[in-house]
């Protein structure tokens, strides 16, 4: 493949990822997953919770493929896509867990519509403790927070955290 065909398949792959991402978290960790998704939904004690085992499993995929590409014989595009998986779980990972939760701690501010949006979206899927009756599923692309309130404004409130997070 040339080099072309290969980076269009290195950004394929990040761009699909955030469908799988979406699908996973909504039907996955959000149905059979709960089990070690719900530390997520509720305050951490301490550096790790159950949900981190998550970014373990959907390394192993990544890991295959660049090995697959890179030792096996595979070709370029499993590497390709190897990569790919790799860059959107490094987006993942600044995003969600840098970002928006602040494992490492920082003074960013999201500043631009985009940064705001997809921010402020996934901070209120977390404003449910349940695994049903979430909104925002998606890392990259989310709906716009104005539409996002109003769905958790028809919500049960029991379920709902108040201003404070509790």
């Amino acid at each position: 493949m040339s080099f072309l065909s290969l980076a269009a398949l290195f950004i394929l792959t990040v761009a699909l990822m955030e469908g799988f991402a979406y699908v996973m978290h909504r039907w996955v960790m959000h149905g059979p997953g709960w089990f070690l998704h719900a530390s997520h939904h509720r305050p951490r004690k301490g550096n790790w919770e159950l949900n981190d085992l998550y970014f373990v499993i959907f390394a192993l995929p990544s890991v295959l493929m660049l090995l697959g590409g890179v030792q096996w014989g595979w070709g370029n595009w499993a590497t390709a896509v190897g990569a790919g998986i790799a860059a959107y779980g490094a987006i993942y990972l600044g995003f969600h867990d840098i970002i928006v939760h602040q494992r490492v701690k920082h003074r960013y501010v999201a500043r631009s519509p985009y940064m705001k949006r997809i921010v402020q979206a996934h901070r209120l899927h977390h404003v449910v403790e349940t695994r049903e009756g979430n909104v925002s599923f998606g890392f990259l692309i989310a709906p716009a927070p104005e539409d996002l309130k109003r769905q958790l404004a028809g919500m049960d409130a029991g379920r709902i955290r108040d201003a404070r997070g509790r």
